[in-house]
């Protein structure tokens, strides 16, 4: 295990916690994403912690490890970041039962993609292990083809500067996304390409960009399309 990885994961995401909500707005509109996004690297502060001490750290007979707070961190996280771009989407405007049923579908798709992944990490090396895979990376295209179309045309359908804020939220976050099945494939839980300290540095550095990062450039974007709703009830304090 690399502890200074973790130690500086629990680190960093809990200081970018506290600077999330610090900064970000607290009132109607934006309010609620900033708590939104402030409770994500909390979050993760807490999976870095727990994996610092070597709480749920599995060790399979072939050496790999598999960490449970990591899969569980992104259990609760990435349905917190999609619900965010979907409450953007429909910003105000959508019927609780629509906004309803894309939350449930998206985050139930999310989820899978996530124990899935989990049961390929601990599969040992054989068809199944793959099977299970390509399976998460089936669920993953799932959750894509929700926020980039049906989702999209809902933001756009608004205002164009609620689909551009929504376009490029959307675009930072799905690159990040993208990285994290290749990191997956190529370390030890997948074709042992890199090693576990290099996978768990990699994590990191993801999840930093995914969780922090992102929740500083999502608040510009949409600071800057809220006042442009064209709906002064959206902006009473």
């Amino acid at each position: 295990m690399d502890q200074t990885a973790f130690l500086t994961g629990f680190t960093v995401m809990s200081l970018g916690s506290l600077a999330i909500y610090a900064t970000g707005k607290k009132s109607y509109p934006a309010g609620h994403h900033t708590l939104l996004h402030a409770s994500v690297p909390f979050i993760a502060a807490t999976a870095y912690l727990a994996m610092a001490f070597g709480i749920g750290t599995l060790l399979s007979f072939d050496g790999s490890i598999t960490y449970l707070a990591r899969y569980l961190d992104w259990s609760v996280t990435t349905p917190i970041l999609l619900a965010g771009l979907v409450l953007a989407a429909f910003h105000e405007h959508g019927k609780p039962g629509t906004v309803g049923g894309y939350l449930t579908a998206i985050i139930v798709l999310d989820v899978l993609m996530i124990l899935t992944g989990l049961i390929s990490s601990l599969a040992p090396a054989s068809p199944a292990k793959w099977v299970w895979y390509v399976w998460s990376c089936v669920a993953f295209v799932g959750v894509l083809y929700l926020l980039w179309g049906p989702l999209l045309k809902q933001a756009r359908s608004h205002s164009a500067a609620l689909g551009t804020a929504y376009t490029k939220n959307l675009t930072f976050l799905t690159v990040v996304w993208f990285l994290y099945p290749i990191v997956f494939l190529l370390g030890p839980e997948g074709l042992k390409v890199i090693t576990d300290p290099t996978s768990v540095w990699a994590f990191l550095i993801m999840d930093i960009v995914a969780k922090v990062v992102y929740a500083f450039y999502a608040a510009v974007n949409l600071d800057k399309a809220l006042p442009h709703q064209g709906d002064d009830r959206l902006y009473r304090s």
